[in-house]
C-alpha cells in the first residue's frame, strides 16, 4: 500500500431491533448512533424471528450508514452475516451450509460469540456456542461481543448490581480460548477479527422487577470497530457501503472499547526498509522493516506474534524492528484508576509470511 493516509470511521455491528428480540425501531437505534457520532451501524436480527432481511431501512439516516445482516443460527452456530441479498433460513442446515449460502449470494460472515460462557445468575449459563470449529469459508470471527463478555460476570444479583453500575469498567477483554483460537487460524491463512456490541435494548425481567438495564445509546457506545477507509466515507449510500464492507473483508480495522476512551486515532502499520508501508488486514511475503504503533492515550502496548506476546510497552508510540517473518498483531490496556489495567484496543494481524 502507498503512504497516502488511510480515513478512519467508526461504528457498530451486531444490533438487534423490533424485527427481532430488539427493544426498539431501527429509526430509534439511528437516533442512538447518532448520538454516539456513529459513522454506520450493522444491524443483524436473528433469522428465525425475523420476517424478512428488511433492506429498505437501509441507507443514509441522519449520517449514519444503515447496512441490514442477519444473525443465522438456533440453539448454536450463530454466524452474522453481511451484504447478502436474499433472506436465509438457518433451521436444520448445517453450520457449514450455511456458511455456502452466504457466500453463494456473494455475502460474507463471521463465527459470532463462538466460546461464550453464558449468565450464570439468570440464564443457568445458557450459551449459544460455536461447535463445529472444522467450517471453512468464513470472513472471520467475533472475538469480542460486549453482551456475552457482560453477561458472563453476573453469578448473582450482587454481581448483577456491580456490573450494572460499572457498566464499562468491569468489562473482561476477548476470553483466552477466543483469541488462542483466533491466533491459531490466522497461520493458516487471513482471519478478520471483529467485534459488537450484541445491542438487544430490551427489558430484563427478575420476579416483580421490570427494567431496561441497557440502553441502545450506552451499547453503541461500548465495543466498536475502526475502519480504514482508502477515501472519506461518501454521502451516497451504495457506495459508503461498499466502501464499509470492502473495509470489513479485508480486515482493515481494529476494534475499541470505546466506553472506556475514545480509540480514534490508534494506528499500526509495517513499513519495510524499502519504503514500503503495509496495514492491518494485509498479508506479504517477510522482508525485513519496522512496526510503528500509536495509541491515542497512555496505555500498555503489547505486540503479539503467533499468539505469543513479542514485546511490552507503557506509552502513546513504539516503533519495532523486525527480523523474524509471523503473524503480528497488537493488544493496548488502559490503566483506569481502582480498577487496574483494561482491555481497550486489538487490532487485526498484519501477515508477514
Amino acid at each position: 500500500m502507498n503512504k497516502r493516509k488511510l480515513i478512519e470511521c467508526r461504528g457498530n455491528v451486531h444490533i438487534h431491533s423490533r424485527y427481532s428480540d430488539g427493544g426498539e425501531s431501527v429509526a430509534e437505534i439511528v437516533h442512538a448512533a447518532s448520538v454516539n457520532g456513529l459513522d454506520f451501524i450493522g444491524l443483524n436480527d436473528h433469522d428465525y424471528m425475523t420476517d424478512g432481511l428488511h433492506l429498505e431501512e437501509e441507507g443514509v439516516r441522519h449520517g449514519v450508514c444503515v447496512l441490514m445482516g442477519l444473525e443465522i443460527g438456533g440453539r448454536h452456530h450463530h454466524y452474522l452475516a453481511f451484504n447478502i441479498p436474499e433472506m436465509i433460513r438457518g433451521k436444520d442446515l448445517p453450520p457449514q451450509e450455511v456458511i455456502n449460502w452466504v457466500n453463494t449470494q456473494g455475502g460474507f460472515g463471521f463465527l459470532a460469540h463462538p466460546f461464550e460462557k453464558g449468565m450464570p445468575f439468570k440464564d443457568h449459563s445458557t450459551a449459544y456456542t460455536w461447535n463445529d470449529l472444522e467450517v471453512k469459508g468464513y470472513t472471520g470471527i467475533s472475538i469480542w461481543n460486549y453482551m456475552s463478555r457482560w453477561k458472563e460476570r453476573v453469578r448473582s444479583p450482587l454481581h448483577g448490581l456491580y456490573c450494572l453500575f460499572f457498566k464499562q469498567l468491569s468489562l473482561r477483554g476477548p476470553s483466552r480460548e477466543t483469541l488462542s483460537f483466533w491466533d491459531r487460524k490466522c497461520r493458516d491463512g487471513r482471519v478478520v477479527a471483529i467485534g459488537g456490541s450484541d445491542a438487544h435494548g430490551d427489558l430484563f425481567s427478575w420476579g416483580p422487577l421490570r427494567f431496561r438495564p441497557f440502553t441502545y445509546q450506552t451499547l453503541l457506545n461500548t465495543i466498536n470497530l475502526h475502519l480504514l477507509l482508502k477515501e472519506p466515507l461518501t454521502s451516497d449510500f451504495e457506495a459508503a457501503k461498499e466502501q464499509i464492507l470492502e473495509a470489513m473483508q479485508e480486515g482493515r480495522l481494529f476494534i475499541a472499547h470505546d466506553g472506556l476512551k475514545s480509540a480514534r486515532g490508534f494506528s499500526f502499520s509495517y513499513e519495510t526498509n524499502s519504503g514500503e508501508i503495509f496495514q492491518m488486514g494485509e498479508e506479504h511475503g517477510f522482508v525485513p522493516g519496522t512496526f510503528a504503533v500509536r495509541s491515542p492515550a497512555p496505555g500498555r502496548i503489547r505486540l503479539v506474534k503467533n499468539g505469543a506476546t513479542s514485546g511490552e510497552w507503557k506509552g502513546r508510540e513504539v516503533q519495532v524492528e523486525i527480523e523474524q517473518k509471523g503473524i503480528y498483531r497488537v493488544e493496548v490496556h488502559k490503566l483506569v484508576p481502582f480498577f487496574g489495567w483494561k482491555p481497550w484496543i486489538f487490532s487485526n494481524p498484519i501477515y508477514l509470511r
